[in-house]
């Protein structure tokens, strides 16, 4: 197993929850920090049937597990159902969570609250988003390229290459 940099909190697991349809390259940031924070973290994708996603649970996986490779401590799981009973079973205490703008605190505030009521003890760090990601968001992005903009530094170069393909494999033909 490998060992949280210096600074981590000692025996501390946190989840990163999310959809992450693509990741960005501010979930990046996030995992990052959180690594440096924490023992571990696990990075969970929601498996949400209600969502009609770009990539499947086992591409957003491959495309995850390829992204943190640098960052100690960081896993890549899949869960469906409740956070707080997920964070349960995974023994993990701390729920992170990327805050971009004063709209995502309203709705992350109601989503931490709710936790903790579930599970008592689970506490939520916001993390406020670097200035230079700001303004990213997965959708944002998958519009941005579905529209022939640039992309470069929002995503990964790989999840960029499989945005275009994906992306390229939709468009009819002209």
């Amino acid at each position: 197993m490998t060992q949280p940099q210096s600074g981590a909190v000692a025996g501390v697991v946190a989840i990163y929850p999310g959809s992450f349809d693509p990741i960005t390259s501010g979930h990046l940031d996030v995992i990052e920090r959180g690594s440096r924070m924490f023992k571990r973290v696990i990075v969970a994708i929601l498996q949400n049937e209600a969502k009609q996603p770009l990539f499947s649970v086992a591409e957003r996986m491959e495309m995850l597990r390829e992204s943190v490779t640098a960052f100690p401590g960081v896993e890549v799981d899949t869960f469906q159902g409740l956070l707080a009973d997920y964070a349960l079973a995974k023994d993990a205490s701390v729920i992170l969570r990327g805050i971009r703008a004063i709209s995502d605190y309203e709705y992350e505030l109601q989503m931490a609250l709710m936790n903790r009521r579930l599970q008592p003890g689970l506490e939520t760090i916001f993390l406020p988003a670097s200035e230079t990601f700001s303004f990213i968001s997965s959708k944002l992005v998958k519009e941005v390229i579905s529209l022939g903009g640039n992309i470069t530094g929002l995503v990964p170069p790989l999840v960029e290459d499989r945005l275009r393909r994906r992306i390229a494999k939709y468009k009819p033909s002209i």
